[in-house]
């Protein structure tokens, strides 16, 4: 390849390949990680172990939630890149379902935490306390304390806002929909206000767990690694409400490398943490791979049994 040939790719050519294959790779890891946790819910489906239990049924609709937030946000990811506008009575719609997506999952490992915390520190009032009508009250609660942290701003954007806003093209972020100083001040508050009561939810029940699982005879050990994973899955999600700070700080350190930053934050903060729960519970709870396995075994058979009649 000569000198001529080299010089020959511009930069929008190089910018075009670039947003191709991070593009790539964002879908590529949607739709991977969404297809284990569709295995998961099939296992869940399948099996009615699983219905009675409240951990379980919390447990699935985490997974729901961050199959949910995983393919809205790889969706809004794309656009940004494709598109540098979008109708934003439809990036409404996407927006506010992604802010609620990602604001249940902080609060549904918070309650994870208390289920556990009430099994092994409250045994004898589980089966009273944890019930699976209690269970999706506690679901419906999650899904309206995560409306009120968007809703509001929705109804601001209504009042104050013209009609000709909602027909016209913006770029589909947050920040440039909901624009008033009031949203991005309440969206600060509200991200402040879960931070600190999910923090000393988890904390005050996991090292309460904590001890209990020390002077447990059985299973302290995988009580103890589970802490941890939970701890490290919840750090992660929280990391979603510090991202501007860090953003702004490594943009200020490199300007030049705004969009690898931008990119870099995104898999971080959005895609490793929807990897977690699949690991928590799918490969690490005995139940669930039990059942897991025997599925797969099954799909394996079956298509050996396929090409074997072909």
């Amino acid at each position: 390849m000569n000198v001529s040939s080299l010089n020959s790719t511009s930069p929008g050519s190089r910018s075009f390949a670039e947003a191709v294959y991070k593009n790539v790779i964002v879908t590529v890891l949607c739709i991977a990680i969404n297809y284990i946790n569709g295995t998961l819910i099939h296992t869940f489906r399948k099996h009615q172990i699983f219905y009675s239990n409240p951990r379980y049924i919390l447990f699935i609709h985490l997974v729901m939630n961050d199959m949910l937030q995983l393919t809205l946000s790889t969706l809004l990811h794309i656009i940004s890149y494709t598109l540098n506008t979008f109708s934003v009575s439809s990036c409404l719609l996407l927006l506010i379902l992604a802010v609620m997506a990602t604001f249940n999952t902080p609060l549904n490992l918070a309650g994870m935490a208390v289920e556990c915390y009430v099994a092994i520190c409250l045994p004898l009032h589980h089966c009273r306390i944890c019930t699976v009508r209690n269970t999706f009250i506690l679901m419906s609660l999650i899904w309206f304390v995560s409306s009120l942290s968007i809703m509001p701003d929705f109804f601001l954007l209504l009042a104050t806002e013209p009609l000709s806003f909602f027909t016209s093209k913006v770029l589909c972020a947050r920040d440039f929909v909901f624009r008033s100083s009031y949203s991005l001040k309440k969206r600060d508050a509200s991200h402040i206000v879960c931070l600190v009561l999910v923090w000393l939810t988890l904390l005050y029940t996991y090292f309460r767990i904590l001890f209990a699982a020390k002077g447990a005879k059985g299973d302290s050990k995988k009580a103890r690694n589970t802490i941890l994973l939970h701890g490290f899955q919840l750090l992660l999600c929280m990391l979603t409400y510090v991202r501007p700070m860090f953003k702004d700080a490594l943009v200020f350190l490199l300007p030049r490398r705004h969009a690898d930053i931008r990119f870099a934050l995104y898999v971080f903060v959005q895609i490793i943490p929807r990897f977690v729960s699949p690991i928590v519970y799918g490969l690490r709870d005995q139940n669930f791979r039990k059942y897991m396995r025997r599925y797969l075994l099954c799909r394996v058979i079956m298509s050996v049994h396929v090409k074997c009649t072909l």
